[in-house]
């Protein structure tokens, strides 16, 4: 496409298997002029063609690495490609509505904005239920220590419930689904910090953006749909448990403490560690989901067997087993 003022640079988020209908997805309900980038870290043999096969006749860069890409470190290695105005982030498990790049890009121009987030969905069927409609991130003072505040607006609501109250507006919390950022203004900033692996590098980003004096709006005519987990296919679970891992958790909350001089004391931490934590366990529910169907009576016992027992287990487990955090120095 020519004089394209748009990059739209796809990650891989937790998971392979929706890498499909995600890209199919893009070039569907895309139609204005724009260049693609895909970061690809180590998928499965029959992806991995399936991507060089479309990177061929759809004419997009393909970055290949042999080894799982920590977040930020693909945002930047695509980064350092992007020649145009705009850069749009996206995953791989994203399902995109007819004008969402249209729509984030009019909101940026006409506000100067920054970063620009759409409104965000969960789950299927797509684009009904909302995971959140712009949020808060700050940081607050209490009795000489530093805390930080997190909130996602409106979730879990239907969007056919909330359409009316939804405007145009600056907000403080976009998220790496899907997000639209000025090209010179973050590279002007040095781009992602990868001192953070995992999350909370979409509040990093958005606390940075905001110290530097920019603007972060929320358009809620841009509409998107994170096709959440389970069901996870076998390929997906190495990458699911590298994605989530209690080391690079622990790690990176620790770096974004100190980095943001938060308290040590501050329940975000642990908060957010226990998301992620049980975010990561998501592999086993289908077995939870089963086993409350066979014994119904027995929900709080499970419960407490699995708050006593297997989540911590799973913890230690997932430390002994991805170990290997750190980028190959061969690659």
């Amino acid at each position: 496409m020519s004089n394209p003022e748009v990059t739209i640079v796809v990650l891989q988020r937790e998971r392979f298997s929706k890498t499909e209908p995600a890209l199919e997805s893009l070039y569907e309900h895309t139609t204005i002029p724009f260049k693609l980038i895909y970061v690809d870290g180590k998928s499965p043999r029959k992806l991995k063609r399936y991507l060089e096969e479309q990177s061929k006749a759809k004419g997009f860069h393909l970055i290949r690495k042999e080894h799982f890409i920590p977040t930020n470190e693909g945002r930047n290695l695509a980064l350092s490609l992007v020649d145009t105005k705009y850069v749009a982030f996206v995953e791989n498990d994203l399902i995109v509505a007819p004008g969402w790049l249209e729509n984030l890009i009019k909101c940026a121009e006409e506000t100067g904005a920054w970063l620009v987030g759409p409104l965000y969905c969960e789950s299927e069927p797509v684009h009904q239920r909302v995971h959140m409609a712009g949020g808060e991130a700050h940081i607050f003072e209490k009795k000489g220590k530093r805390y930080f505040h997190e909130r996602h607006r409106l979730r879990g609501r239907q969007v056919a419930d909330v359409r009316p109250q939804l405007h145009r507006e600056p907000i403080e919390l976009i998220e790496f689904h899907c997000a639209l950022m000025r090209t010179d203004k973050l590279k002007e900033i040095g781009g992602f910090d990868e001192g953070i692996k995992t999350a909370p590098s979409h509040i990093d980003l958005c606390l940075t953006v905001r110290d530097k004096g920019g603007s972060i709006y929320f358009e809620p005519d841009a509409l998107v749909t994170y096709v959440t987990p389970p069901p996870l296919s076998l390929s997906d679970i190495p990458f699911f448990n590298y994605r989530w891992s209690d080391n690079l958790n622990r790690q990176s909350l620790e770096y974004f403490r100190q980095k943001w001089n938060l308290a040590e004391d501050d329940p975000f931490i642990n908060r957010h560690y226990r998301w992620m934590a049980r975010h990561r366990q998501l592999i086993f529910k289908p077995l939870e989901e089963k086993i409350i169907k066979l014994f119904p009576w027995g929900v709080g016992f499970f419960k407490w067997i699995y708050e006593a027992i297997v989540f911590p287990t799973e913890v230690g487990l997932n430390r002994f087993f991805v170990r290997g955090v750190k980028k190959p120095s061969s690659n």
